[in-house]
């Protein structure tokens, strides 16, 4: 069934039905436009949100970065960061596939729609035409025929009339005769106008119009299958990012079950632990026997109006900072000499028959003072404080962390301008055997300036290994007089006074802390260099694809297969050759242009 054969009569009714289809296919372009503007708002605002929420600082300057909190969270911003490009992309297949495609579409049925119906009005107005001149010659057929006979009787009446003269007769007749010649003519003229007429009404209805109203309903019909396909483009868009929308959740939820309350406690302790001993056992202070000690005045530790000075109370002050908030730590009062009194000795004033030098004392003193002076900068913030090259406003473990961060920043740079030099002497070694590439004697201010930058970092990670190695060894010093204070039972209170011999012990053990020996520091870096660069293989920095194959016949080199997967382990440094490993084992340089990369 078609619209020639079934509607042949209702031109307006079609007219108005292929207008209705295109405002239709219009309506929907303008909704599929807005709902890209509502996609694309969207994204915007979830991107705003995410960048809101991001932190300010860099990753490696920020500690808190390294929780597996904040981690999570980053990562959901980063999860709810693709979500919002996937509703962008969803914004622009819209707007590109739908939007555009389906307006230009709707051009173009606009333009065949009025040139149908232009058509079919030219046909109409044909028949219209053709109808009124059979009108005419049917109008003309019939004045003639009553002017026929009405000529016919009044010649007849002329005939009969005895006082008509012949001459009138005649002319009557004549006339008569006249009119009935045009009638016929008229009639004649009528029937051919008719038929004509009939001809082009049958081409009309059965052949002309029909025609020009299947060309209508297949362009309606081919309208209505593109905005049925423009309808499944709506969804369309939508499936292909729900992979990608699938994975985003996916990581979401990967992001919430990654969170390890455990290892944030860890980290929080590596991240904030001092290293510094805890305090010990608050002595006992013995107000009972003032006189157990006959004061004197070459005794350091007797103050200057005879009275023994009673033992303890700067350490026990000391040792309890945590606890007290109000009443700030008050260094030992220094001696004229500008060092400590020796009543600042954990362990009470020395007796002048020890025959010890003062000035030795003094030193040892200042020594055991420092470690608490730290601690309570540490306890009660930096501001003040002198940032050191080695770290040492630091608490112990954080100082030997920070050294370690640049011991480890110094061998990749050293690393790094030992690799440079290789590849500038292999350079150098390409420009001497073949002169054409380039002159030999420009590479050598750049060599020099890296061999140059390697006497410089070798110095300074044997300045750091000597500073790591001291704070090692204090932190393993405090941590090992914590865990004996710990273990160790605690000294009854007595009325008799100690002896020397935690004083010995103690100078022992500060001797024991001191900076290493000159051997030690006299010690070559380059075995110990060479040693961590060659403890374990190191992690790819990306893979690579071999484009062609490559036998690795000289030294050095790895041979490869076509399409083989490699493991890039270090980038061209602008010789030509990059090194990578196989998965086999093994591993060697080969040409960079052979392979086809992709880093990390």
């Amino acid at each position: 069934m078609d619209w020639g054969t079934e509607l042949w009569d209702q031109f307006e009714v079609l007219e108005r039905h292929t207008q209705w289809g295109l405002d239709l296919l219009d309506r929907y372009v303008k909704f599929v436009k807005e709902r890209t503007e509502v996609e694309q708002a969207y994204a915007k605002q979830l991107r705003s949100l995410v960048k809101k929420y991001l932190p300010k600082r860099p990753a490696k300057d920020d500690p808190e970065s390294k929780f597996s909190q904040q981690q999570s969270f980053l990562q959901i911003l980063q999860e709810l960061n693709d979500f919002a490009g996937q509703r962008e992309l969803v914004a622009e297949n819209l707007s590109v596939c739908v939007c555009l495609e389906l307006a230009k579409y709707s051009q173009e049925m606009k333009q065949e729609r009025k040139m149908h119906f232009q058509e079919g009005r030219r046909a109409q107005q044909q028949l219209e035409n053709g109808f009124k001149q059979l009108e005419n010659s049917k109008r003309k057929f019939e004045r003639d025929c009553r002017e026929a006979e009405k000529a016919a009787q009044t010649a007849e009446r002329l005939d009969q009339d005895i006082n008509a003269t012949k001459a009138d007769v005649e002319k009557a007749k004549q006339q008569a005769h006249l009119r009935s010649h045009m009638a016929e003519e008229s009639k004649n003229e009528y029937a051919a106008q008719l038929q004509r007429f009939n001809r082009d009404q049958a081409h009309f209805y059965f052949s002309q119009m029909p025609q020009i109203f299947d060309k209508l309903q297949d362009m309606d019909e081919r309208r209505a299958t593109r905005l049925g396909a423009g309808y499944g483009l709506l969804s369309e868009a939508e499936l292909q990012v729900v992979p990608i929308i699938a994975k985003c959740l996916e990581g979401m939820k990967v992001a919430s079950d990654a969170v390890d309350a455990k290892n944030d406690s860890q980290v929080l302790i590596e991240l904030h632990k001092s290293g510094f001993a805890r305090p010990g056992d608050v002595e006992f202070e013995d107000f009972s026997q003032p006189m157990n000690r006959v004061p004197s005045d070459s005794s350091l530790g007797t103050p200057s109006d005879g009275r023994p000075e009673l033992r303890g109370p700067s350490r026990s002050r000391t040792k309890r900072w945590p606890f007290g908030k109000k009443n700030k730590p008050r260094p030992p009062p220094l001696s004229p000499l500008g060092g400590p009194l020796p009543s600042a000795l954990p362990n009470g004033p020395p007796s002048p028959r020890s025959g010890r030098d003062p000035l030795a004392i003094l030193s040892e003193i200042s020594r055991s003072v420092k470690p608490r002076l730290a601690s309570f900068r540490s306890f009660r913030g930096s501001r003040g404080t002198v940032v050191t090259e080695d770290f040492s406003h630091l608490p112990p473990e954080q100082q030997r962390k920070r050294l370690q961060q640049q011991l480890e920043e110094r061998n990749r740079e050293l690393q790094k301008e030992v690799d440079q030099r290789e590849a500038l002497k292999k350079m150098k070694d390409v420009y001497e055997k073949t002169p054409q590439m380039g002159d030999p004697a420009s590479l050598e201010p750049r060599i020099s300036e890296t061999l140059s930058n390697i006497e410089r970092l070798k110095l300074e990670v044997q300045k750091y290994e000597a500073w790591l190695a001291e704070a090692e060894s204090r932190v393993l010093s405090n941590r090992g007089d914590s865990l004996s204070r710990h273990t160790r039972p605690p000294d009854p209170p007595t009325s008799a006074p100690p002896d020397d011999s935690n004083n010995s012990s103690q100078d022992n053990k500060e001797s024991s802390e001191g900076p290493p020996s000159e051997e030690g520091q006299d010690t070559p870096i380059y075995t110990e260099f060479d040693e961590d660069f060659e403890e374990g293989p190191a992690s790819p920095i990306g893979h690579c694809v071999a484009i062609y194959h490559f036998e690795g016949s000289s030294e050095g080199t790895i041979s490869m297969s076509e399409g083989e997967d490699l493991n890039l382990m270090e980038e061209d440094k602008g010789d030509g050759w990059t090194r990578v490993r196989r998965k086999q084992g093994g591993e060697g340089y080969v040409p960079t242009s052979y392979l086809r990369v992709t880093l990390n």
